[in-house]
């Protein structure tokens, strides 16, 4: 089988969270350049129209449909949408995630804990778990689930957040052990520092920055289009034999 051929998405329908910027933009984009019919998902339909029209001016195909994954009656509502409108789907990539506190692990307040644990496992959990479901009736699937490097060495300042991320890692496994037999892969995707809005905290502050720099083999910042590469391998056939796995896109962060 070719290269191409592996790759190929022709025919799948993809949702992707927190797809209207960032990572899950450039995910998203990448989906749809190999084929896939993509529902660019986030809180605000405004920012996934805008992504949506995008790919459909290069010739892909994609919608919009808001969706709070820390809203569970948002959850039941895109679940309906996409049973009502393509009765099934082949890939899930769990990407959008809470950050609202940024401090002292032990200043952490009740209202920053339960909407970080709210969005990165409570939603992560229920998406994958209905994503699963319908997946069993379609024979199968993939998900994919947006973990981060801090959720195996915990980030400085990032203390509910590197907990959630760990949450993530260990939820993915345990998908995948459930599901192998269901011919449902269910693998993580863990990046590292990242030039995105949401990371903006850290690679906009030149001192943190220069720290992270230095635990960083490649002495850079990510670009998001950098995370999409690994996604698509997830999600294809060419890594049929592949689940359960968490692969790092960090620069050589978790090496050193």
């Amino acid at each position: 089988m070719s290269s191409k051929n592996l790759f190929d998405l022709t025919g799948k329908v993809a949702l992707i969270t927190g797809a209207s910027r960032g990572i899950g933009e450039s995910i998203a984009r990448t989906l749809a350049e190999y084929g896939a019919h993509v529902i660019v998902s986030s809180r605000k339909i405004d920012g996934c129209e805008a992504v949506a029209s995008s790919i459909r001016d290069a010739g892909g195909s994609a919608e919009a449909y808001a969706c709070h994954i820390g809203e569970m009656d948002q959850i039941d509502s895109i679940w309906a949408h996409i049973e009502q409108t393509h009765g099934k789907l082949d890939i899930l990539v769990n990407n959008a995630a809470a950050n609202p506190y940024f401090g002292p692990v032990e200043d952490t307040d009740l209202g920053a804990f339960n909407k970080t644990v709210d969005v990165n496992i409570r939603g992560y959990f229920f998406m994958c778990a209905r994503g699963a479901q319908m997946m069993k009736k379609a024979g199968g699937g993939s998900i994919v689930n947006v973990a981060s490097v801090n959720g195996v060495n915990p980030g400085h300042y990032q203390g509910i957040y590197s907990v959630t991320k760990a949450a993530v890692i260990s939820m993915t496994k345990s998908f995948a052990m459930e599901l192998g037999q269901q011919k449902i892969r269910v693998n993580a995707l863990l990046p590292g520092l990242t030039d995105t809005k949401f990371a903006s905290a850290l690679t906009t502050n030149e001192a943190i920055k220069k720290q992270a720099m230095a635990h960083i083999p490649m002495k850079r910042v990510a670009d998001p289009s950098e995370m999409a590469g690994t996604v698509l391998y997830l999600v294809s056939d060419a890594s049929s034999y592949t689940t359960g796995a968490c692969i790092n896109a960090d620069g050589g962060y978790l090496t050193v």
